[in-house]
């Protein structure tokens, strides 16, 4: 009987050990698929007072410049590059420049060495821009932030042979182009003028216009024909986000601190909520939260749309906060912020799970537009 329970306790501890083991190795198998998978985000940033287009990585290394270079014409004076987009197939990388002598433009660089391919005169500084979905065209804000209070324009260039099709007039100082998922509707913000502009990009003209001002929200066909009289403005819009099935539109209302939420259907005004001071820039998470860049105020807030309650709000390392861009997996968020004067700029991360910024890096001067390049395998 005592040979039997020894025989049978041997047994137990064998077959232990060896599920013990299978364990072990699947917990060092999964260890070694994490890192296997462990990837760098490589990321562009344009710095407007520096004339710099860097390219940024992060990853288990943490955030680190990996290459700046020069852009524009003009060897003696500020070019100022200001919005950036990269194509669709990632081979290119599309920036705005806001000076000139007088037209600002746009140029088309080959993504990883930021090879000058051609380059077109726009209009007066061309400022945010975005990107067709099958790479084809760019939309450009001509914002012409120092010149007369007159209506500017959008830009839309055919990215092949970087030529200018059209020039619609839309606003005064049009800001924050953005296309809606579809691909069929540009939407921008009239800074001086208090509203919101629809391009259709079937015809390449101004389909639609909704007034933003307080108590007097109202949405028209075609292009605006008044422009708004400075004292009157209550929202001052500097951004245009579509949702993420362009069933809304959500505005940065920079004067009144509130983001404004327009539905794209009924081309009425659907709520108002309250945002961070001087909210500048929006971005939309995978999953449906607003970003919004807090330009006087010095953070990020995170808000739920649909409600209008803020998630979170990030205090930046620096003022003047620009920019933000989501990685494709919804993983993180990229912020750029300008600094002041000779202070340099700034790019923080912001871990999209936790809701906290997990790394910043000191970028050249007035930090701003922004956009992903890729993923790769991190650096051993």
């Amino acid at each position: 009987m005592r040979n039997g329970r020894a025989v049978n306790l041997l047994a137990i501890l064998f077959v232990t050990l060896i599920l013990l083991s299978l364990k072990i190795q699947a917990a060092q198998n999964l260890a070694g698929k994490a890192a296997g998978a462990a990837q760098d985000y490589l990321v562009y940033v344009v710095c407007e007072s520096a004339d710099k287009v860097v390219l940024l990585r992060f990853g288990p290394k943490g955030l680190t410049i990996e290459r700046q270079t020069h852009i524009g014409l003009m060897p003696a004076d500020i070019n100022g590059p200001h919005g950036i987009a990269v194509s669709p197939d990632k081979q290119f990388v599309y920036v705005s420049v806001g000076h000139g002598r007088p037209d600002g433009s746009a140029w088309k660089l080959k993504a990883g060495t930021e090879e000058a391919v051609k380059y077109t005169s726009l209009g007066l500084f061309p400022a945010t821009m975005d990107i067709s979905r099958d790479g084809e065209f760019i939309y450009v804000a001509n914002a012409n932030f120092h010149g007369d209070m007159v209506p500017s324009s959008i830009s839309v260039v055919a990215t092949g042979e970087m030529v200018e099709v059209k020039r619609i007039t839309t606003c005064t100082m049009p800001h924050g182009s953005r296309l809606n998922p579809q691909g069929t509707k540009d939407y921008s913000a009239c800074m001086m003028d208090d509203m919101l502009a629809e391009i259709d990009t079937r015809k390449f003209d101004v389909s639609r216009h909704f007034v933003l001002t307080a108590g007097k929200e109202m949405g028209m066909d075609g292009p605006p024909h008044a422009q708004m009289k400075m004292g009157e403005m209550t929202c001052v819009p500097t951004w245009a986000q579509p949702s993420n099935d362009g069933a809304e539109v959500y505005v940065a209302c920079n004067k009144s601190n509130e983001i404004a939420v327009v539905d794209v259907a009924s081309w009425k005004l659907a709520r108002r909520f309250p945002a961070g001071n001087g909210v500048y820039n929006l971005a939309m998470t995978k999953d449906g939260r607003l970003l919004a860049t807090n330009k006087r105020g010095q953070s990020v807030s995170v808000f739920d749309p649909k409600t209008g309650k803020e998630l979170a709000r990030l205090p930046t390392k620096r003022k003047v906060v620009h920019g933000a861009v989501v990685t494709p997996d919804n993983r993180y968020a990229f912020i750029s912020v300008e600094g002041v004067g000779a202070e340099p700029g700034t790019v923080e991360v912001i871990d999209l799970d936790s809701l906290k910024t997990v790394a910043t890096v000191d970028t050249p001067e007035q930090a701003a537009g922004i956009d992903v390049w890729k993923t790769q395998p991190s650096k051993p």
